[in-house]
């Protein structure tokens, strides 16, 4: 996950900027998608852990070469995100200061000013060189046992005290105390009267993701009209041997259906990420849903990316700027064809092929290694 979210990072950077990367982060659709086709359980709490884990792995060691820094994360190590920030102000002559205040204004409004029973255990503020910033927190219902999390931008944010979010995500809990929001002007007027000081300030409740229960990826999940275009795409001969050469690479039609949906998550616009399901036919999920992850695919796909990026790094960008033709190719048959994909098909086909591709899940028992000669003359 730290290669594979680390090239998509890459991918993003090149075409659209540190902007348009952190425009996406603070998308809790996109997201959602990235932490799908990275191979994470579709709806777990666990995809915000492991994703901004993963990119904090691997962004951090490259902060001089791509330009932006992850600090904090999950449990103590939120607690040292102020210090993190300052170290890497200091290396970059930012405001280490302003973006400390940042950090903790966030945390407080999600964490304290907020009615709806979630407790932040996870804050990751993401920096550039110029100071530009995206935060994603994460909070817990214990009682409920569901996750809500959090996205800021700062770009978005013209008054902490006024709808400052850029979406929050989460069950739907009902009517919230919400002070930031338009209509609660008078109630923050009068709070500032009766206690003589700025009052700590709530957060707008947004458009949500409202995942279900249910841990298996459903068809009623799914946009089968969306996905049925990358299928066709990677299995119809023609279709396929034309989209390879979009993408200047001879691949096989598994790599070449977890390449179009990577490709969809970089240059896809937001309308694209409703169905953040969809994403997990790329490669699977860790519990096996909708079918293990192909480890083979895995790898190959990463290859494919690879090269790409080392190509435009000397600046051949044939390679990469493929990946963007390869996802116009996806839309153009997904508009002129009607084409849907048959939900119980694809998952038999994907279970069936799953052993050849080396298909593995958080179920599957590590091999031991066989002990040598010498330790088994130990026992």
């Amino acid at each position: 996950m730290t290669k594979l979210g680390t090239a998509i990072t890459e991918n993003v950077l090149h075409h659209y900027g540190t902007s348009g990367f952190f425009s996406r982060l603070s998308d809790p659709f996109w997201f959602q998608a990235l932490g799908t086709v990275m191979g994470m359980d579709w709806h777990s709490s666990g995809v915000t852990t492991s994703v901004l884990g993963a990119l904090k792995r691997g962004l951090n060691p490259r902060a001089r070469e791509l330009g932006i820094y992850v600090c904090g994360g999950r449990g103590r190590h939120s607690r040292k995100t102020p210090d993190e920030l300052r170290d890497y102000a200091g290396r970059v002559s930012a405001d280490g200061e302003t973006l400390v205040r940042a950090s903790r204004l966030t945390a407080k409004i999600d964490n304290n000013a907020i009615a709806d029973g979630f407790q932040l255990y996870l804050h990751t503020f993401i920096v550039n060189t110029e100071g530009e910033w995206v935060v994603v927190q994460q909070g817990m219902n214990g009682d409920l046992g569901v996750a809500r999390r959090y996205h800021w931008h700062s770009k978005t944010i013209r008054d902490f005290t006024s709808e400052p979010h850029t979406g929050i995500v989460g069950e739907h809990q009902g009517t919230l105390m919400n002070l930031v929001d338009a209509e609660a002007k008078p109630a923050q007027d009068a709070m500032l009267e009766i206690v003589r000081e700025q009052p700590e300030k709530t957060i707008q409740e947004a458009r949500k993701l409202i995942l279900p229960a249910h841990h298996d990826v459903r068809e009623r999940n799914v946009d089968l009209k969306r996905l049925g275009p990358v299928l066709a795409v990677a299995y119809e001969r023609d279709l396929r041997d034309f989209a390879s050469l979009l993408l200047l690479e001879k691949l096989g039609p598994r790599t070449l259906q977890s390449l179009a949906l990577i490709a969809e998550v970089v240059h896809g616009t937001p309308s694209r990420f409703s169905d953040p399901a969809r994403f997990s036919f790329a490669l699977g999920g860790k519990d096996r849903h909708p079918f293990p992850v192909p480890l083979k695919t895995y790898d190959e796909s990463l290859g494919v990316l690879r090269r790409a990026l080392d190509s435009a790094k000397i600046g051949d960008t044939e390679k990469i700027d493929g990946f963007r033709r390869l996802d116009s190719f996806v839309r153009a048959i997904e508009k002129k064809c009607d084409v849907t994909a048959h939900f119980a098909e694809v998952i038999r086909h994907e279970n069936a092929i799953s052993k050849d591709l080396d298909g593995r899940s958080v179920f599957d028992k590590p091999e031991r290694p066989r002990p040598s000669g010498r330790q088994l003359a130990l026992f």
